[in-house]
């Protein structure tokens, strides 16, 4: 009841979260409705609509192929929203699991996974990212891989930490004294009391994760051709300044997207948080 009433005082006074929650919803509904209906076929190309500007036939123009750029933004929706939200899940689970072990148990496992958590985190994130789909060979599989290798440390260290401070408590102690198991504790009592950081990272990391597929598929390192994703439509439309409509577009696309999950990211992070709580 208490989060309920918290969620409605979050969405009347922070506006942010609720632009954010109208933004995201829209973009996923086109998402959805791109997978049955697109205007045009978005791989389909139509010399004679070559460069074609925006207006009553293609609303948003066309682009060097004379595909329709609408019915291209619409059909990438689903990969970059998907390949987004395949990288947080697949990220937040492997880190959470190994996170939550590394601070429950301790000792050495604990050290092991601490340096392999710091090693990745040495080198930066879309570097990480280039050097590991280049070697498994560009493709939406091996890209989505390799942003789940360079984030999972983040949910591994902010799991392990909780996990911690969660396990020193009194009635984890109890638990143990009547004789409960080392597994019923953890995901009983200790989980439950420290996902909720995990929740709150995962919906900032949501707009970022897009932001870097989009990076990634910019050069080159995504989806193949002639697969309709944005950051790999803003990359051809790059070259194409006077054709303005062909990278606009699709890279209002990203922008709105990522801006819209940072601003549900941070209303979760203040729903959830105990310290700011009160002053939602």
């Amino acid at each position: 009841m208490e989060k309920h009433q918290n969620l409605k005082r979050l969405m009347k006074n922070n506006r942010l979260f609720v632009i954010g929650f109208v933004i995201c919803v829209l973009w996923i509904l086109i998402a959805i409705v791109s997978i049955f209906y697109t205007p045009h076929d978005p791989l389909e190309g139509d010399i004679a609509s070559r460069f074609a500007q925006p207006g009553s036939t293609h609303w948003f123009g066309a682009d060097d192929l004379g595909r329709d750029i609408l019915s291209r933004v619409m059909a990438g929706s689903k990969i970059s929203i998907g390949a987004g939200l395949a990288t947080i899940i697949l990220a937040a689970i492997v880190g959470s699991f190994f996170g939550g072990i590394s601070g429950y148990v301790g000792g050495i496992f604990d050290d092991i996974l601490m340096r392999i958590s710091e090693l990745v985190q040495a080198f930066p994130t879309i570097i990480l990212a280039m050097v590991i789909t280049s070697a498994l060979g560009p493709n939406l599989f091996n890209t989505v891989l390799a942003m789940v290798v360079v984030w999972w440390p983040n949910y591994a260290r902010v799991m392990r930490s909780m996990v911690i401070q969660v396990k020193n408590n009194e009635y984890i102690r109890a638990a143990r004294s009547l004789g409960a198991s080392n597994i019923r504790i953890f995901v009983k009592e200790i989980l439950p009391n420290s996902i909720g950081s995990i929740i709150v990272l995962a919906t900032v990391d949501f707009g970022n994760a897009i932001l870097l597929f989009s990076g990634l598929s910019y050069l080159g390192l995504g989806s193949p051709p002639p697969t309709p994703e944005w950051g790999a439509m803003v990359s051809a439309g790059s070259g194409y300044f006077q054709h303005w409509w062909m990278a606009t577009f699709p890279g209002i696309a990203i922008l709105t997207m990522s801006l819209g999950a940072n601003f549900i990211g941070d209303g979760v992070r203040d729903l959830l948080d105990p310290k700011l709580r009160k002053e939602v």
